[in-house]
């Protein structure tokens, strides 16, 4: 059985062309598919670990680490659930955050290649990033497990790029916290869920402080504009639009300028330096 998800992996992901996936296309290749490093850094894994799975050398994927490779193989519904039945797990039920990109969604991303975008679960922890949000934020590719989560961003680590005065710091830290508690009494089962309150507890005062004494009704849509504070071109003033994908749980955060301005003419320069920099 180990032996044949990593035959499934490895034939999966010749199947995959690097077009399709969102890989830019360097130098020469001897075969159409994803090269393994390419669908490593895709699933946010080492490429040696990749090829310990694909090799049978490693047997126990955990169900975040199938979930990844399912996403950046673009299974279908019933390949993704084979998948995980070959690496000994049940594929996520309901009463688990969802993680998956469905297709549709999928087929949105594709469509905004050239555009910021984030995609986050309801913990709003980090799912997947295009390059040109990479480009626009910050490689995310190097963020491993709780730094995915804009909570513990934003309340213990290093933020991000955003510039935000102490009452929108404020306000966010407020929003994130309480949109984080509404997504546990949606999910009370999952385990993940209450781990990352316990990380969160253990590490932020301020979340504790949030969370016994904030507020409990929904939280309000997040300011539209800001200004990135970028290390090549300074402030951009930009929309960020969050669009929530009910059906399946996700937000899309897509960052845009008006067009004909300077803050569109910084984003463009931002994205082409910053890609052309993740591909070298």
């Amino acid at each position: 059985m180990d032996w044949e998800f990593g035959r499934m992996l490895r034939r999966w992901r010749d199947r995959v062309t690097p077009e399709s996936a969102g890989v830019p296309l360097g130098g020469r290749r001897r075969a159409s598919g994803l090269r393994r490093e390419e669908l490593a850094a895709l699933a946010g894994i080492s490429t040696d670990y990749l090829t310990r799975l694909e090799q049978g050398r490693s047997t126990s994927p955990s169900a975040q680490v199938v979930e990844a490779l399912a996403r950046g193989l673009r299974l279908s519904d019933a390949e993704r659930e084979l998948f995980f039945q070959l690496a000994g797990h049940a594929a996520p039920g309901l009463d688990v955050v969802p993680t998956r990109i469905p297709p549709s969604v999928q087929r949105l991303l594709d469509r905004l290649a050239n555009t910021p975008v984030a995609v986050y679960d309801a913990t709003m922890t980090l799912i997947v990033a295009n390059a040109p949000y990479d480009a626009l934020m910050g490689d995310t590719s190097l963020l491993r497990g709780i730094e995915r989560n804009a909570v513990w961003r934003n309340l213990v680590g290093p933020g991000n790029r955003a510039v935000q005065t102490p009452e929108e710091t404020a306000e966010l830290e407020a929003r994130l916290v309480s949109d984080l508690r509404l997504t546990a009494s949606r999910y009370p089962a999952d385990r993940a869920v209450g781990r990352l309150i316990g990380e969160l507890s253990a590490q932020s005062p301020r979340f504790i402080e949030l969370w016994e004494h904030g507020e409990l009704e929904k939280p309000r849509e997040s300011a539209r504009r800001k200004v990135v504070d970028h290390p090549t071109v300074g402030h951009i003033t930009l929309d960020c639009d969050t669009l929530v994908v009910a059906a399946d749980d996700l937000r899309l955060m897509v960052y845009t300028a008006e067009p004909g301005t300077a803050d569109a003419e910084k984003l463009a320069l931002a994205v082409v330096l910053g890609t052309q920099a993740l591909v070298e």
